[in-house]
This record gives C-alpha cells, sequence and structure tokens, in this order.
C-alpha cells in the first residue's frame, strides 16, 4: 500500500493519528483528508491507493466521485443566488419555473425542497441515462410529478431530484446550469478541483471507487430508496464498473447535481472554508446572516417512509447530528456521499474539513467521524 503523506500544523497531529488509525482499522483503499482553519489549510493528509488494479498511488490533488457531497455545492450556489437578493428560499418555485406549478405543486417552496420536504422524492417517469443527461426531460419529468404527500407536511431524502429541482432554479435566475454556474462563479475563481460535470483532463487520474465486502445491499428495484438513489433503475448503483455506474467516465461528465460531484479533499474543504470563513484573507461566500438561515432546523425524526437515522437538515445542508454525524456545534453545515466521503463547514470554529475515499465501506462509515472527532479536541470544540 502507498504510504500515508502530508503535514499538519502543531496542534492537529490528533486528525493525522486518526487518518493513520483509519487505515489500520477500516479496509480502507485510498484516501485524502484537508482541513482549514480561520481560512488557511492546516491539516493536507493522503495515502493508500487510488486504483487498486494498476496500484496507481492516491496524489495530493487526487480527485474521486464524492456522491452526494455534490448537494454541498448546490446548496452554496442556492445560498449565494439568496444572498444577491436573486432568490427568495421562502418563495414558491413556481415565481423562478412557473412550468413547475403542476399537479399539486404549487405551493412548493425553494426552502422545502432544501429542506427534503417537496413531496417529489423520486419520479414516476422511467427516463434512460441519454434522457436524464440531457436535462430537459428530467425538468419536463419534473413539471408533471404529483408530490408523495402534502408538500411541507413530511420529509424524505430527495437525493437526485433535488440536484435537477434546485438546478432547474438555478439555471432559470442565471442562464446556467447547476454545474456550469458552480464552475464560474466557485470553482475557478478559487482554484477549486471541485465539479459537477467534468471535462476528459478533468477526470483523468481520478480514483476509482471500489465497494468493501459486506457492504449492506440495496433493496429491491422497486423500492422507494431504490428508486430515489437510481433514478428508477437509470443509474447502475451500486454496480460501479457497470455502463451508467459511478466509475462511468460518461456519468462524471454529465450534470448529475444530487450525486455526480468530483472533487479532492481540498477541494471540498476549501469550499466550505471560503463558504465560512474565506481562504487566505479573501471575504466569506456566505454571510453569517445566509450561515444563521442555512443552519436552522428544517427536517429531523422519522422520515416519510417511517425511517429515523438521526439525521437532522437545515436548508440544503446535513446539521450536526450526534447519532448520526457528530460535527463540532449548532454552526456546522455539511453534506455526505454514500461512499463515507463527507465535508462541512464552521463559522463558529472557522472551519473548512472534508474527507474523501475510494472504498466505500457503507453510508454513515464511522471513517469521517473519527477525523471530526479528532478535529474537535484540536480546534476545542465541547
Amino acid at each position: 500500500m502507498a504510504a500515508q503523506q502530508g503535514w499538519v500544523d502543531e496542534g492537529f497531529g490528533a486528525v493525522a493519528d486518526a487518518f493513520a488509525g483509519n487505515f489500520d482499522d477500516f479496509p480502507e483503499l485510498g484516501a485524502a483528508t484537508t482541513v482549514f482553519v480561520g481560512g488557511r489549510k492546516v491539516v493536507e493528509l493522503w495515502g493508500g491507493v487510488a486504483d487498486e488494479r494498476s496500484g496507481r498511488p492516491w496524489q495530493q490533488d487526487t480527485v474521486v466521485p464524492v456522491f452526494s457531497c455534490a448537494k454541498g455545492l448546490v446548496a452554496v450556489s442556492v445560498h449565494l443566488l439568496a444572498q444577491q437578493g436573486l432568490l427568495d428560499p421562502d418563495a414558491p418555485v413556481a415565481r423562478y419555473w412557473p412550468e413547475f406549478a403542476r399537479n399539486g405543486k404549487e405551493s412548493v417552496t425553494c426552502r422545502m425542497v432544501l429542506g427534503h420536504r417537496a413531496g417529489v422524492p423520486a419520479l414516476d417517469a422511467s427516463l434512460s441515462f441519454d434522457e436524464i443527461a440531457a436535462w430537459t426531460p428530467v425538468v419536463q419529468a419534473i413539471e408533471e410529478q404529483k408530490p408523495l404527500w402534502e408538500p411541507g407536511s413530511a420529509y424524505e431524502y430527495h437525493g437526485q431530484v433535488l440536484g435537477f429541482l434546485l438546478g432547474e432554479v438555478v439555471r432559470r435566475i442565471t442562464g446556467y446550469t447547476p454545474g456550469a454556474h458552480f464552475r464560474r462563479t466557485v470553482a475557478e475563481p478559487l482554484g477549486l478541483r471541485a465539479w459537477i460535470g467534468a471535462s476528459e483532463a478533468e477526470l483523468a487520474g481520478r480514483a476509482r471507487l471500489v465497494e468493501a465486502e459486506g457492504r449492506p445491499a440495496m433493496p429491491g428495484p422497486e423500492h422507494l430508496l431504490t428508486r430515489i438513489v437510481t433514478m428508477n433503475g437509470a443509474l447502475a448503483f451500486p454496480g460501479l464498473d457497470q455502463p451508467h455506474g459511478w466509475n462511468d467516465p460518461a456519468l462524471l461528465a454529465m450534470e448529475l447535481p444530487g450525486s455526480g460531484a468530483l472533487a479532492s479533499a481540498s477541494g471540498l474543504a476549501g469550499l466550505y472554508a471560503a463558504a465560512a470563513t474565506g481562504i487566505d484573507g479573501a471575504p466569506r461566500l456566505l454571510s453569517e446572516s445566509t450561515v444563521t438561515d442555512a443552519v436552522r432546523e428544517v427536517s429531523s425524526g422519522p422520515s416519510w417512509l417511517g425511517l429515523d437515522m438521526g439525521v437532522r437538515w437545515g436548508s440544503g445542508f446535513l446539521l450536526d447530528s450526534p447519532s448520526f454525524r457528530p460535527l463540532l456545534g449548532a454552526r456546522s453545515f455539511g453534506n455526505d456521499g454514500a461512499g463515507g466521503q463527507f465535508a462541512f463547514g464552521d463559522d463558529e470554529f472557522g472551519v473548512g474539513f472534508a474527507y474523501v475515499a475510494n472504498r466505500m465501506v457503507g453510508h454513515g462509515d464511522d471513517r469521517a467521524n473519527r477525523l471530526i472527532s479528532a478535529l474537535r479536541s484540536c480546534v476545542g470544540a465541547a
């Protein structure tokens, strides 16, 4: 196995110990973690293997599919538009997208979508992979979709639909699809290796995902959770190396804003550091009042399916969830990925954090939690 590499500032050795411990205690293959504090990078660690087939080692700038960490990119974009006065999170989606107001969705607000309360976690339409990649067929299917419950009255994870629904709002306001908008307004100006819809050059050298033995299987194809994740079977999951799986360049090249981001640890941590504090003396992306709005709890407890994993949702972000994903406190906001990846920011402690890996152990596994626990001791969080 490739040696672990990188550096940590004085006072952050506990994070390095936890990172090394993950390789000892889990079936870790390749991974990286980055931490910013006060807009300055204090942890940059990487190690292991990016591609198990060739033994190619993980590099400092290696990118990997990060699944639903993509939602953080979309949420930051949405909150930036709100901060600029171009979007009201509590306004009906139909204010920006009139055709959306069909079949009982007239009252759906952007905040309901951000909090997984819109009632459209999956689509009735069965779209092909090419139709999903074309964008417009998904938009049209969302327009025709009837909510599964009275919007706002319950919540269920809007795995793929959230990205397309909010992404179309972004497109209606800016003229750019969400991946293109994020790239031109955030990623490129800040030099972040984090994209929704990657170029051929950006795909080169990416880490290849593998599944750990014993990883829990998805329920059957008709189950709502499977339909949410796979868009009714058009996306292969977990079949990573099948056509339309998460190792397929065609999937990573298209805009799949709910789960199709490609990023390095430094790219994701840099995004949240920029949002919470600004980087290297630059102004923060999200103001204190914007973060206050984003971290106000919108959803928690049993979901519409009756599931309760202990998750708490704000507006587009996972919040400090002590029984599922303990973060630093009430000002923490982030998103995780199905492969165990996680990234968050916290403007109280001035933190931007990310952990990425290519061996999928299981949703909500403890690798990132261990790193965050170590970080908590380093920054003095209770």
